[in-house]
C-alpha cells in the first residue's frame, strides 16, 4: 500500500516509479539485457515499451527477444516463450551466450548488497534465538555478474538491505578491491550502478566502493546515509535524477494493469 511518504508531494508518482523510471532510463544504450524476475523485469520491459523499443530481453529460462505484454511472474512464465525470438536449452543459454560473452547488461535484484555490490540472495541471520530467513538463492545471477559485460542492480533503499557485511556471499560484485574481479577471471566489468528508491550509487573506480553519485527529486544526501547500513560516501558532485514523463508513467502503470488483469 502506498504511504503520503511514498509520494512525491509536488507530483503524481511514488518513490518505486521514480526507481522504475531510472532503471528503466539505465538500459538507453544496451542491445542485450539479462533479465532477473521482480525489479529489474519492470525497469527492463519498460525500457523497451519506451525508451530502447531495439533492447533484446533474455530470461534465464532460455527466452531470448522476447516482449512480454504484461510482467512475468517467474522465468518459466509461458508469456516469455511465447513472445520470443527464439528459445534455446538453459545450458546453451549458459554455455554459449552467457558464459561466451555475449550480453551487454545483467540486471538483477538483491536482498542485501554490501558497500563493493556484492549481493546476497540465500539467507538472512535474524538474530540470536531466530531461525535464519531462506531465501530464493543464487539462480544465474552468479553467472550473469561474472560474464555480462556489465551488471545493473535495482533494489529497494534501507538499512535491511544497504548492510556492512552479508550474511551470505551468494553472488560477488566488485569483492572487496578493484582487482579482484580480474584475479578470478571474471571477464565482466561487474556492477556500474545500484538504483534505488532514493537515488543512485556507482562504485567509485580508486576504490570499487559504492558512492551516492545522484538523488531523485525530494531525497537528501542524509536521508540515504540514514538508510545505508556503512558511512556512506558521496561523489564529489550530486546529480538530480529527472521525474518520470507523463509517457512513462503512462507505460509503466499499463505494464503493473495488465499483470493484475493476467
Amino acid at each position: 500500500m502506498t504511504t503520503k511518504d511514498d509520494f512525491d508531494h509536488d507530483r503524481a508518482f511514488t518513490r518505486d516509479e521514480l526507481m522504475e523510471v531510472n532503471a528503466a532510463r539505465a538500459l538507453a544504450d544496451a542491445r542485450t539485457c539479462f533479465v532477473g524476475i521482480g525489479l529489474p523485469s519492470t525497469a527492463a520491459n519498460l525500457a523497451r515499451n519506451t525508451i530502447n523499443p531495439d533492447l533484446v530481453l533474455i530470461y534465464e529460462s532460455g527466452a531470448i527477444g522476447s516482449k512480454p505484454t504484461r510482467l512475468p511472474l517467474s522465468i518459466g512464465d509461458g508469456e516469455l516463450a511465447e513472445t520470443a525470438d527464439a528459445v534455446v536449452p538453459v545450458p546453451e543459454m549458459f554455455n554459449y551466450w552467457l558464459q561466451g560473452g555475449r550480453i551487454d547488461v545483467g540486471f538483477l535484484g538483491a536482498a542485501q548488497v554490501d558497500r563493493f555490490a556484492n549481493i546476497n540472495t540465500t539467507v538472512v541471520d535474524r538474530g540470536p534465538g531466530r531461525p535464519e530467513s531462506r531465501l530464493p538463492g543464487a539462480g544465474g545471477a552468479p553467472e550473469i555478474a561474472a560474464n555480462c559485460g556489465e551488471v545493473l542492480l535495482v533494489l529497494r533503499h534501507s538499512t535491511r538491505n544497504f548492510v556492512s557485511k552479508l550474511d551470505f556471499v551468494t553472488t560477488l560484485g566488485h569483492g572487496s578491491a578493484p582487482g579482484d574481479r580480474a584475479a578470478l577471471g571474471m571477464r565482466g566489468a561487474g556492477p556500474v550502478a545500484v538504483i534505488t528508491d532514493l537515488g543512485v550509487l556507482r562504485p567509485e573506480p580508486a576504490t570499487a566502493e559504492l558512492v551516492l553519485t545522484e538523488l531523485h527529486p525530494g531525497v537528501t544526501v542524509e536521508q540515504v546515509r540514514d538508510a545505508t547500513g556503512w558511512e556512506l560516501k558521496t561523489a564529489g558532485t550530486i546529480t538530480a535524477t529527472k521525474p518520470p514523463t507523463a509517457a512513462e508513467l503512462t507505460a509503466l502503470r499499463a505494464l503493473k494493469a495488465a499483470g493484475k488483469d493476467a
